[in-house]
C-alpha cells in the first residue's frame, strides 16, 4: 500500500498535540456508511435535483464524516505555516466548497451501485482504515468495482476521515498537495482559494 509518507508524518505532527477524547463513540466503519448511505440517497433523486440542490443535501453529510481542516492542512504542506489567519479561514472555507462540490459534481445519477463496506484495520498512530468498494452492476459484463480505503482518526466530535486511499493505495492527500505545491510556493493561500472557489462554482452551476 503506497500511503504517501510525506501525508502520514504530516497528519502525525498536526494530530500530535490534539486531545482525542471523544464525546461520540461512534464506530469508524459507521461513520463512513452513513456517508455512504447520503451519497445513495442523492444519487437516487438525482434526476429531480439540480447540481446546487445535490450540494445543499450532500454538505452537511461530508461536514459531518471529513475532518476538512485538518485535510487542507497537510494539503498545504509546509506552506500552512506561513500563512496569515485570514488567509487560512479562506483557504479552509475554499476547500469545504470544493470538497462537497466534488460530491454533488460526480454523485449525478443511479444505475444500481452500491456501497460495500469489507473490512476496517488498525492504521499509523491510532488510525483506523476502513475498506470499502462501490460496485456498478452491469447488464452483460463483470460488475465494475472500485475500491477506496478511509483513514480515519478519532477527534474530540468523534471519528473522522482524514485521508482516502485510492485503488492501489494512492493517497488523495497526497495528490492535492502535489496539485497544490506549485501554486503555493509561487502565488500563496489566496491564490490558491480563488482557484477552488473557481472550480467549486464551476461544478455546482454543472
Amino acid at each position: 500500500m503506497r500511503f504517501g509518507r510525506t501525508v502520514v508524518l504530516t497528519i502525525v505532527i498536526f494530530l500530535a498535540s490534539s486531545a482525542f477524547v471523544s464525546a461520540d463513540d461512534k464506530a469508524p466503519d459507521k461513520v463512513i456508511e452513513e456517508f455512504h448511505a447520503a451519497l445513495l440517497a442523492v444519487m437516487k433523486e438525482a434526476k429531480s435535483l439540480s447540481a446546487q440542490e445535490r450540494y445543499t443535501r450532500l454538505e452537511p453529510a461530508v461536514t459531518a464524516a471529513f475532518n476538512l481542516g485538518l485535510m487542507i492542512r497537510v494539503a498545504s504542506g509546509t506552506a500552512w505555516r506561513k500563512t496569515g489567519e485570514d488567509q487560512k479561514k479562506q483557504l479552509t472555507s475554499a476547500f469545504h466548497r470544493m470538497s462537497v462540490a466534488n460530491y454533488a459534481f460526480r454523485f449525478k445519477g443511479y444505475s444500481g451501485q452500491k456501497f460495500e463496506t469489507l473490512k476496517t484495520d488498525d492504521g499509523p498512530r491510532k488510525m483506523r482504515l476502513v475498506y470499502t468498494q462501490i460496485v456498478s452492476p452491469k447488464k452483460k459484463k463483470k460488475d465494475r468495482v472500485v475500491k477506496l480505503t478511509y483513514v480515519t482518526k478519532k477527534f474530540e466530535n468523534g471519528w473522522r476521515i482524514v485521508d482516502i486511499l485510492l485503488a492501489g493505495g494512492i493517497s488523495e492527500l497526497a495528490v492535492k498537495h502535489s496539485e497544490y505545491r506549485t501554486i503555493l510556493r509561487s502565488k500563496g493561500a489566496g491564490a490558491l482559494a480563488k482557484m477552488l472557489n473557481k472550480k467549486a462554482d464551476q461544478l455546482i452551476a454543472g
